[in-house]
């Protein structure tokens, strides 16, 4: 038996390589000590500390330590595991803004195992609905809750589920959508590495609502650990009784399957994923029939993600009343983000709905990491929008984000600077949605890749005026006509752009100048003649020879030469290469 467990977590998420280095050095060191059989090491997904380099948290004690090195392996084993002393220089005090409901239990408990999720109220949910509520009266409490769906569209889970309950039908499903595609975001792989039971209790009250004695975690192959994570989790609650026949002595019946998705975007639209699941390729339907009514298999079917799955077994514990007295009033309980981009503390932050997006940006986040302005926020993913810094007192919540041009996605949230371009920005999204596009119709898979064309266009300085307007008619045929939600939603990008930053398409149409310097064919180097020192580092550094002259007559950029890779500029000490 463990008496302590150690969870790891780089908050640097570019630094896995590091992360994994650590993580063997630590277990090595540990195997030549006498701690070895009562130290657990698990690597974890969030913690709840962001942009402190390499984090470990040190359960029962709750001591957390931060900018961990390998060199303090040994005084960490040694003194803190052995001795019980604090090391003080790395000692760290969490001091976070967060509501945390969805992440109640993510560094805090061991994910594997489920006595620790158990002893912190795990399963207790499922036990009061087996032996309390009966189906119609958990449906009742889940529409007092007032949740909604957090996977994108915020359709209201209690009337999902009771359309499926009231379904003809002797044979349902539910399945858990983890397939998270949008670029940056993670916070459903950190629920399922960090609380994977909280999903899985999720699910089987989500079967118990509309009598399903099937259900599927569907998750992308690009997460290892959250795949190994549930399949731990789903025989652990076997083992337990809480899934298979006569669950807690019921008469419920459950068993769980996992089936893993190829990682194509379009399959987190519930028809595609239930054609994915089916052994097809993975493109959606028209929509009625909704899959609650005709599904999988043609069954009835539920289709809730991760993190509305995590949200149950805390409702049905507390109570929907307890849940709707957090948010706004259209909008209930917490939200999930993954704060990323030109943000000083990016990571997992989970507000209730309502705080701010300055809020989230500035006092949790720490605003910009370069200290320049912040331009604008993306939220919802290539499927979002664009809203600037002047607007960043709006609460967060689905209406407030919809009526910006915006939307409240699985969780995603970009921060951009002064150095973003807003045409740049557009051009990356639509990019994604085009190579992820299914093909099936044609305004996705012609009028995306349509709009991709005058993008670039419009950065390579060949735009005309008239692109504007074809941009627009193109954005609204796509919302209008495509089949599915991917190519409904393709154009908000570009949509919230022109909204709030028309005048930046105007400079790279009308002057032929991009005003952040990211879109190199409207972007010129040369030297400054006053500030050079003539130290040669930007001669030394071309690729191309385009800079001429010595230290004598000092230097100059050949233009019709430069390829406009900015490695002058990045290399200079003296701020004398000008970017224009």
């Amino acid at each position: 038996m463990y008496t302590k467990v150690i969870l790891v977590k780089d908050t640097d998420l570019k630094r896995e390589d590091k992360t994994r280095e650590f993580y063997t050095h630590l277990l090595d060191y540990l195997r030549g000590s006498n701690l070895h059989s009562q130290i657990q090491v698990v690597r974890v997904a969030d913690i709840g500390v962001y942009d402190k380099g390499l984090v470990i948290k040190i359960l029962p004690d709750k001591i957390i330590y931060c900018n961990v090195q390998d060199s303090d392996i040994k005084r960490i084993v040694d003194s803190t595991l052995d001795q019980g002393k604090i090391i003080e220089d790395l000692v760290f005090k969490l001091k976070a803004k967060q509501h945390r409901l969805v992440l109640r239990n993510c560094g805090k408990i061991n994910p594997e195992s489920i006595e620790e999720y158990i002893a912190c109220g795990g399963y207790l949910g499922l036990k009061k609905v087996l032996g309390e509520l009966g189906q119609q009266k958990l449906i009742e409490e889940i529409k007092l809750s007032g949740i909604r769906g957090r996977g994108g569209a915020g359709y209201p889970t209690w009337m999902k589920w009771n359309f499926a309950r009231e379904a003809a039908s002797t044979e349902k499903f539910v399945i858990c959508n983890a397939d998270e595609g949008d670029p940056g975001a993670y916070m459903d792989r950190s629920i399922l590495e960090g609380d994977p039971h909280s999903v899985v209790e999720g699910l089987i009250i989500a079967a118990f609502a509309i009598g399903a004695p099937k259900g599927y975690f569907y998750i992308r192959a690009e997460y290892p650990l959250a795949v190994e994570r549930i399949h731990k989790a789903i025989k652990q609650a076997y083992d337990f009784g809480l899934l298979g026949q006569n669950i807690l002595g019921s008469s419920f019946n459950l068993d769980i399957e996992i089936r893993l998705g190829a990682g194509a975007f379009v399959c987190g639209e519930e028809t595609a994923l239930i054609s994915s699941i089916e052994g097809k390729r993975g493109t959606p339907h028209p929509r009625p029939p909704y899959p609650s009514v005709k599904g999988l298999w043609g069954k009835p079917t539920v289709i809730n993600n991760v993190e509305t799955l995590a949200n149950i077994p805390v409702i049905i514990s507390n109570g929907g009343k307890w849940f709707s007295q957090i948010g706004t009033q259209a909008s209930k309980g917490t939200k999930v983000f993954a704060v990323t981009g030109k943000v000083k503390n990016s990571g997992l932050v989970e507000i209730a709905m309502g705080a701010t997006l300055r809020e989230i940006v500035m006092d949790i986040c720490g605003g910009t990491l370069s200290g320049k302005p912040i331009k604008a926020v993306q939220t919802g993913g290539p499927s979002g929008g664009v809203i600037p810094e002047a607007l960043l007192d709006t609460p967060v919540d689905y209406e407030n984000l919809q009526k910006l041009g915006s939307i409240m996605g699985s969780g995603g949230m970009i921060v951009m600077d002064e150095d973003d371009c807003m045409v740049d920005i557009p051009k990356f999204y639509l990019g994604f949605c085009v190579e992820e596009s299914c093909g099936k119709c044609a305004p996705c898979r012609i009028g995306g890749f349509q709009m991709l064309g005058y993008l670039k266009k419009i950065s390579e300085g060949k735009g005309v005026a008239d692109d504007l307007g074809q941009l627009r008619r193109l954005s609204l045929a796509m919302q209008k006509a495509s089949l599915c939600g991917l190519g409904q939603t393709a154009s908000n990008p570009v949509l919230s752009t022109l909204k709030y930053f028309e005048h930046e398409y105007n400079e790279h149409i009308l002057n032929k100048r991009c005003p952040a310097g990211k879109c190199s064919n409207l972007v010129t180097y040369e030297i400054v003649e006053d500030k050079c020192k003539r130290c040669g580092l930007c001669v030394i550094n071309c690729p191309v020879q385009a800079i001429s002259g010595g230290k004598e007559e000092g230097y100059l950029i050949a233009q019709e030469k430069c390829i406009k890779c900015g490695r002058c500029f990045d290399v200079c000490k003296f701020k004398a290469i000008s970017k224009k």
